[in-house]
């Protein structure tokens, strides 16, 4: 089993704002030089629609489906032995989106491939001084997932502004506590940040939250944030390897298919440290089929819900994970797909589905194979008759080298 280490507990972007609606019955992928792609929900319609300028593609739902995908790559450079990413400057992406049976679209999700250009050293690479990669500089990866609850208010201002505020808290930390700790604290102090937008009501009512899953990914390092019940899955070979936990006081699960028909269901208790940490400070865990805070959410963690505060909070649980040459692909998903399949299962469909779309990339112009999982993955999500709205990036993160032609 892989070892992750687990933390517990301001580079300014600038933004287009002139994106044009592109609307066609079937959408060319992304272009390879947009800086981010933002994915804002909509409220009455089900699949998505890409806006496309040269700095920022906007996502919203509608009836026609497209290719959300993107590809990052360049040529091999010479790296250091622990960095594995093809100089951190090679990715390939995918989403998905779909409103499902809800009666409103609250997910939202974000992609900003090379948000920020960081030096090796500070993302757990080479830490030699006579290194020379130790101190190149090389882009890093963004992307989010945020499913919302009470309204769409926050986890579409997650999905516009939380990118922009990790960057700026990065730039403000410090290393001298080491290249992990700097992230840690500017992920905390983001996500409260985020979290403090929304202590009074202008922007949303108190009631109104949203989970905020966030993948930090350079050449060597995997970093996750996460606050709530959105997930974040590593393929490594054909093992799962969970990069964050659930912010859950309890799992709902039914005992037979009788109770399933009935929609009864027996409480579990997931979190115990959670359970605790909210008693202990005060709170109630009341059973309404599930267990919830004082009987309103099942989670424990979230930005915003301050009608909640202090039991429901905001701080991220933050996880290092080195990258190896076996890993495959990253998955992030809102709950509605978790709730249906569980790490291994979706791992075993995304390698096999992945695998199968490198060989056919380039013979029939198919898109990004990590589009294609995402699609693969949803639509046994909504055959399994997930209820929820569901939200999947798969990051691939296996380019195939750039093939350069003998000289005669």
């Amino acid at each position: 089993m892989a070892s992750v280490s687990t933390v517990m507990n301001e580079q300014t972007l600038e933004k287009d704002t002139t994106a044009t609606v592109v609307k066609e019955s079937n959408p060319k992928p992304m272009d390879s030089n947009a800086n981010s792609t933002t994915i804002v929900p909509s409220t009455d319609t089900i699949n998505v629609e890409t806006e496309i300028s040269t700095n920022t593609a906007v996502v919203t739902a509608s009836e026609s489906s497209n290719t959300n995908c993107n590809d990052i790559a360049v040529l091999e450079d010479k790296r250091a032995a622990k960095c594995i990413g093809r100089s951190n400057k090679g990715v390939s992406w995918g989403y998905c989106m779909e409103q499902g049976r809800r009666s409103t679209m609250e997910d939202a999700a974000v992609v900003h491939p090379g948000f920020m250009e960081v030096c090796c050293k500070d993302v757990g690479g080479c830490m030699a001084p006579e290194c020379e990669h130790a101190t190149k500089k090389s882009p890093v990866h963004f992307f989010g997932i945020f499913d919302g609850h009470g309204g769409d208010q926050v986890s579409t201002y997650c999905a516009n502004e939380l990118c922009e505020i990790v960057a700026q808290e990065w730039e403000r930390g410090s290393t001298l506590d080491g290249w992990s700790k700097r992230w840690e604290v500017a992920m905390c102090k983001a996500y409260e940040r985020a979290d403090n937008a929304f202590k009074d009501e202008a922007l949303a009512p108190k009631s109104a939250g949203s989970t905020a899953l966030v993948l930090i990914v350079s050449a060597c390092q995997i970093i996750a944030a996460n606050c709530g019940d959105s997930r974040a899955v590593l393929c490594r070979g054909t093992q799962a390897i969970p990069l964050t936990a659930d912010h859950k006081v309890s799992q709902c699960f039914s005992v037979s298919s009788l109770h399933l028909l009935l929609r009864l269901y027996v409480p579990k208790l997931d979190r115990e440290d959670e359970l605790e940490r909210i008693t202990s400070s005060g709170g109630r865990i009341l059973n309404w089929g599930c267990l919830r805070v004082e009987g309103v959410l099942s989670m424990s963690r979230a930005i915003g819900d301050h009608d909640l505060k202090p039991w429901v909070i905001s701080v991220p649980e933050v996880t290092f994970l080195t990258r190896t040459e076996e890993d495959e692909c990253l998955i992030l998903a809102s709950d509605g797909l978790w709730d249906v399949f569980s790490n291994e299962e979706v791992v075993k469909l995304a390698c096999k589905e992945l695998r199968q779309q490198r060989r056919l990339r380039g013979v029939n112009d198919s898109p990004s194979p990590a589009w294609y999982v995402s699609q693969q993955v949803l639509k046994q999500a909504l055959d399994a008759c997930s209820y929820d709205n569901i939200s999947i990036i798969v990051v691939d993160l296996k380019i195939p080298k750039i093939r350069r032609q003998k000289k005669l």
